[in-house]
């Protein structure tokens, strides 16, 4: 499946949601696993504003790539964030969308930088 890099660098990221685990099935509470590594997968609601609009993204991200207190409102960094295009059929309806993948998301409240100024 194809992935398309997403440039941060002139991003502003904070944390909406705090990281919470991807679960597969709702009704056993199954937690969703990397197909490669085995890691745990978390979902980290992240506002992000650039080029004069703001959106709220659910990033998935494993485990071991969270970083620092990532509370709502905390600026954050994505590394390598990507954007990947999907489409289904449930119940005879299309569905379609953009799933967002990071390697990591750190928090950038204890290093000093945060959001930037206007």
């Amino acid at each position: 499946m194809r992935q398309i890099p997403v440039d941060t660098s002139a991003a502003t990221v904070m944390v909406a949601k705090t990281p919470q685990p991807k679960v597969r099935d709702r009704r056993t509470g199954e937690i969703v696993t990397d197909a490669e590594t085995g890691a745990k997968l978390m979902t980290v609601d992240v506002m992000f504003a650039a080029n004069d609009e703001v959106e709220i993204l659910s990033v998935t991200v494993p485990e071991t790539g969270i970083s620092g207190d990532l509370t709502m409102g905390t600026p954050a960094a994505l590394t390598g964030l990507v954007a990947r295009p999907w489409e289904n059929e449930f119940n005879g309806q299309k569905r379609h969308g953009i799933a967002f993948r990071a390697v990591a998301v750190t928090s950038l409240a204890t290093t000093g930088t945060g959001s930037k100024a206007a």
